[in-house]
């Protein structure tokens, strides 16, 4: 039987569209994972930070809210992921999980310089992603959908950069041989995307963009789902070579 996953919650999706279920719930969809396959710990709300033996690997979320207000709970899981990146967990961040695990290794993370980005958008492969267990047969160009003002500024010490974007250079990046992040949302359906466009509509025409035409150039990103399926593959696969 295959170890289960942790997944770290690190927040919840906008109210409108919680009635899709929360980010643990959409991960696990987009993962192909089952509810055996998967140990959901809430850290936002308190939930006590587990052991990390028995699990497979771990998966921390989206929020909304800022790894640089260090808020206590954040502070306290970017401590047990440096914990364990050390100790060679395999372990993915989405959003603010790819930010928190930056962080957490001693990179730097503030507002993105060039603002929001919000939307289906284009990223784009770096040359070291040609020789990434999880990006090798991603196209070089590809959809993802993305929400976020605050960006990897500085990636931490021996981090590879594998994606960028117009909006922001580090779309995605990995720590030793077990440890990535990406900033865009690979657990996002279309769906998913149209709901928080249409949630912070005031805020994107207050910054001067146009939610109309962001959600007519909405569309499916499967390329960016199957950098989250490479993971869980890559994983077991190791696992089971062990």
């Amino acid at each position: 039987m295959n170890a289960p996953f942790l997944i770290l919650e690190t927040g919840k999706p906008v109210a409108p569209m919680r009635r899709h279920g929360d980010f643990a719930h959409w991960i696990r969809v987009a993962a192909g994972l089952s509810r055996d396959d998967a140990v959901v710990v809430d850290v936002e709300r308190g939930e006590p930070l587990p052991s990390r033996e028995g699990f497979a690997g771990a998966i921390v979320t989206g929020s909304g809210a800022m790894v640089t207000d260090r808020l206590d709970w954040s502070e306290a899981t970017a401590a047990w992921l440096r914990d364990a990146a050390h100790a060679g967990l395999p372990l993915f961040g989405i959003c603010y999980g790819h930010q928190l695990l930056a962080h957490a290794l001693g990179g730097e993370v503030g507002d993105n310089p060039r603002g929001r980005e919000m939307g289906t958008l284009e990223v784009e492969l770096l040359p070291a992603a040609a020789d990434d267990v999880l990006f090798e047969a991603i196209p070089a160009r590809f959809a993802a959908q993305l929400t976020h003002l605050q960006s990897v500024l500085r990636m931490p010490d021996g981090a590879v950069a594998l994606a960028r974007s117009a909006g922001d250079d580090c779309q995605a990046f990995r720590w030793g041989e077990s440890a990535w992040g990406v900033q865009f949302h690979p657990e996002f359906s279309a769906t998913h995307m149209r709901g928080y466009i249409q949630a912070r509509k005031v805020p994107l025409q207050r910054e001067g963009l146009d939610p109309k035409a962001l959600l007519a150039a909405v569309g499916a990103a499967p390329e960016a789902r199957r950098v989250l399926r490479r993971f869980i593959h890559v994983v077991r696969e190791r696992a089971d070579a062990r």
